[in-house]
């Protein structure tokens, strides 16, 4: 038996794609800070959320292993597209990625009645900027790494919120994501 079927393969290469998307996009960018991203590639991992499974026995469009595989596609993507895939800022990208994805996750199968996607993105934009700032005190910076915490912890809160924003209004109002949430 397939690990996921014709049809769920096609959602995570259209997710993926999206992702890669936005991280070129985005790459257009200047980085007012190093490290520093708007987070246009997490809109598709944070709408994922939306096609797993929320309750036991409810039938899903996606099994939750996908949305595991959408974080890697996207870290994969974006170390590729900015040609970071042999540093240390891949490394960092790959932690802050999983540790915001673990938590997003979380909160979107135990807080689900209670948490918009607004909510998700935030606290998936700070665990990230948390994961990133333990990894840079820990291998690069030293405790120095602190005084920087405040602004990125700003602009995470900022780029989760724009992010969430956006990402709620498209799944309320998109008629392409609404086929996208079809079991059929």
């Amino acid at each position: 038996m397939p690990m996921f079927s014709e049809k769920q393969i096609n959602r995570i290469a259209m997710l993926g794609a999206l992702s890669l998307f936005l991280s070129t996009v985005e790459y257009l960018f200047p980085r007012p800070i190093p490290f520093m991203r708007l987070g246009l590639a997490n809109i598709p991992v944070i709408l994922c959320l939306d096609l797993l499974p929320s309750e036991k026995g409810r039938e899903s469009v996606l099994p939750t292993l996908a949305y595991f595989l959408l974080i890697l596609l996207k870290v994969l993507g974006q170390g590729i597209i900015n040609g970071t895939m042999a540093s240390y800022v891949f490394l960092f990208s790959l932690a802050g990625s999983f540790a915001s994805g673990v938590m997003m996750y979380l909160a979107w199968r135990f807080l689900k009645r209670n948490i918009t996607f607004v909510g998700i993105s935030i606290l998936g934009a700070l665990i990230s900027n948390m994961a990133q700032i333990i990894l840079s005190i820990a291998f690069i910076f030293g405790s120095t790494a602190w005084r920087i915490l405040p602004l990125f912890l700003g602009i995470g809160l900022v780029s989760g919120c724009i992010m969430g924003i956006f990402a709620q209004r498209f799944s309320e109002k998109s008629l392409w994501w609404n086929k996208m949430r079809d079991i059929k």
